[in-house]
């Protein structure tokens, strides 16, 4: 019985990396949760461009802007346009089945996406949109193919278009992106769009873990009074056990 399940499993690993789809080789966002301005910044870009159709309903505005060093008052002046109380979680107004009528299913909330995507994918992910016309919103993704949201930051970057190759995956010749370029029509130039987007890459990771700095500094206490203790509990046996050797 368990050679035959043995033999079925092996047999669909095919299948399974069938249904994995095509990987995309991930960008370094090399985010940085020390840098306070960086966060500013990245926070600044989320409450502007990505707060009107994602929430982080388990984050809240007052914790934020105390941990990435803005001033309550000031934050409350600059980064709330509703009337959410400082101290409530970060909201929207947009009901969910509004949302899943118009995008084809809700957006979902953004509090853990870094945690659980991980940094680079929010990073390549948001350096990955190019012009499609064929999609609702005109827009597509080589890291999320068929993404059902608009490319929000698009004024930032210009218009990205996409170059494409032919290469074999699994067997099938399919259609890859080779690169992404702008028309130079955005805000921002190419290094500034780069920088902006590693912003909000380093607020989605701080928000995602906003104790990790504090966990890694405790963790690094914790392993130097495990040495201290070691060393300590070694001097101990040796002088108990002493006459014995």
């Amino acid at each position: 019985m368990m050679k035959k399940l043995l033999i079925g499993l092996f047999a669909l690993l095919p299948t399974f990396a069938m249904a994995a789809g095509p990987s995309v080789p991930l960008l370094e966002a090399n985010n940085d949760l020390t840098d306070n301005a960086s966060l500013q910044r990245g926070a600044k870009l989320f409450m502007n461009y990505c707060l009107g159709c994602h929430q982080m309903q388990y984050q809240r505005y007052e914790r934020t802007f105390r941990d990435i060093g803005i001033p309550v008052e000031i934050g409350k002046e600059t980064l709330i346009f509703d009337d959410s109380k400082v101290g409530g979680h970060i909201l929207n107004a947009m009901d969910t089945d509004d949302a899943a009528k118009w995008f084809g299913a809700a957006p979902p909330d953004l509090t853990l996406v870094a945690r659980v995507r991980g940094a680079d994918w929010v990073y390549t992910y948001l350096k990955s949109f190019y012009v499609d016309e064929s999609r609702p919103f005109g827009v597509n993704n080589s890291v999320f193919p068929l993404v059902g949201m608009p490319h929000v930051l698009q004024e930032l970057q210009g218009v990205p278009t996409a170059e494409f190759e032919e290469v074999e995956e699994h067997g099938v010749k399919v259609q890859k992106v080779k690169s992404i370029t702008t028309d130079g029509s955005g805000e921002l130039s190419a290094d500034e769009y780069d920088q902006a987007v590693r912003d909000l890459t380093n607020f989605l990771a701080y928000v995602g873990e906003p104790s990790r700095l504090q966990s890694e500094a405790l963790g690094i206490k914790v392993l130097g009074f495990l040495v201290i203790f070691f060393i300590l509990a070694f001097l101990l046996k040796k002088e108990y056990w002493r006459d014995v050797h």
